[in-house]
């Protein structure tokens, strides 16, 4: 969330920015509703002073044992209007409110500037992508011919956008999810946590994906719970209306979730295969930090995710994302895009990026600096380290064999019992 002081003192820089993004909001009413706000709050203010001050008469005219009756009489007047000014105050405030929800971050100074993915600034990359002496096949065709992942079962089971991953399938699963966390927390430093699946409301609010996303979230019928879209949320309201201290940040936390999202606005595109499905599993990296090192924070981030793809041996390239094509929440953000033979492009596997205090001030995280000054929102930031299914994608894609076999990488095998090979599952 932005802070509506910015907004009202520096209304025109940050339209400005917005724009950049392609964001054009009423600040016509965005001002109405301020003006009547402070309107308001002066006459409420106003009201509040003269009902302490006949008050203060009231209780004189007692004590001298003189009649107040008019005087009570023209307080209960007076306490009539005040509710009703107080009435109109909160009505002006939540609408404030909700308008401020609806603002997303401002892009930072180095995000290229651009309004669709094409425009996207690639800042490297990193192997080569596989040559192979027959045609790639795509990894469903791959994953149903070896027996390891099962479209048509899950299908039968929850409906489509499910898969059911069997043996080799299952264990290269839980082998990548067991890698990430290993790396993360004895290399890098990050500290393990198993959260809940399921977050309320004020949690996905304090993250960004409520109020605008709630058409992609699944949302539990008789209780005002949602299943996480990813482990950042969970994860980044871990310190929820806390005051960390300076000597403490930064904290980064690792977590493998399930994460359940709706895709709704997908369907005809990536309708086969793992690349979009309703269930999934990730690796969630989240830092806090204070905002002079954030974007020193977000390189470091960056090379976390990426680690894990050098030591898989898979090919990828790291993009900036323009300012139109930036989440909701993020200042800037670099997605990591691994290489799939089979289509001859880049996918998404990972997304880097610094919220700056975009989410800190909606779910009111804070520190103490060391200097003693009083407490100031922490930068936060997420990325996938990685996302599992995504990474089993390009595994099977950039491993695969013209045998019809896929090479388990040399990183994987102590996760998969020794096994160098996945073979056809009789």
């Amino acid at each position: 969330m932005l802070d509506p002081r910015l907004i009202r003192e520096q209304g025109d820089a940050v339209a400005a920015a917005l724009e950049r993004r392609d964001v054009r909001l009423d600040w016509a009413e965005w001002r109405r509703l301020d003006q009547e706000r402070l309107t308001l709050v002066q006459e409420v203010d106003a009201l509040r002073q003269e009902r302490n001050r006949r008050s203060e008469e009231v209780a004189a005219l007692k004590s001298r044992k003189e009649s107040a009756d008019e005087l009570v009489a023209q307080m209960r007047q007076l306490g009539d209007t005040l509710k009703e000014r107080e009435g109109r105050l909160r009505e002006r405030e939540e609408a404030l409110q909700e308008f401020v929800l609806q603002v997303p971050n401002l892009p930072h100074s180095s995000v290229p500037s651009g309004s669709s993915a094409a425009e996207n600034k690639e800042i490297r990359q990193w192997g080569k992508p596989p040559a192979f002496g027959f045609t790639p096949q795509p990894h469903w065709e791959i994953g149903e011919r070896l027996g390891i992942l099962d479209f048509t079962r899950a299908a039968v089971i929850a409906g489509s956008r499910f898969v059911v991953a069997r043996g080799a399938g299952a264990l290269l699963e839980r082998a990548l999810i067991n890698l990430m966390l290993d790396l993360a927390t004895r290399e890098h430093g990050y500290t393990e946590m198993l959260p809940p699946v399921m977050a309320n409301r004020k949690s996905l609010t304090g993250t960004g994906q409520l109020p605008k996303f709630e058409e992609e979230l699944f949302r539990l019928r008789d209780d005002d719970y949602y299943l996480i879209p990813t482990g950042e949320v969970p994860l980044t309201n871990l310190h929820q209306e806390e005051i960390l201290n300076e000597a403490d940040l930064p904290r980064c936390y690792a977590a493998w979730t399930l994460c359940f999202r709706r895709e709704a606005g997908s369907y005809g595109k990536d309708v086969r295969g793992l690349i979009r499905q309703h269930q999934f599993n990730k690796v969630e990296l989240v830092r806090f930090t204070t905002p002079d090192r954030s974007y020193e924070e977000l390189e470091l981030l960056t090379s976390h995710a990426e680690a894990v793809l050098q030591r898989l041996g898979l090919h990828y390239r790291v993009m900036a994302l323009c300012a139109g094509d930036l989440g909701f929440s993020a200042a800037k953000t670099y997605d990591i895009e691994v290489w799939l033979p089979s289509q001859q492009e880049y996918r998404e596997i990972s997304s880097c990026s610094n919220f700056e205090e975009f989410q800190a001030r909606r779910c009111n995280i804070r520190y103490r600096p060391a200097a003693g000054k009083g407490p100031r929102f922490v930068h936060t930031l997420n990325g996938s380290g990685l996302a599992v299914g995504r990474t089993v994608v390009a595994i099977l894609e950039q491993c695969q064999n013209e045998d019809g076999s896929v090479t388990v990488p040399e990183a994987l095998r102590p996760y998969m019992n020794g096994r160098k090979k996945i073979e056809k599952e009789k």
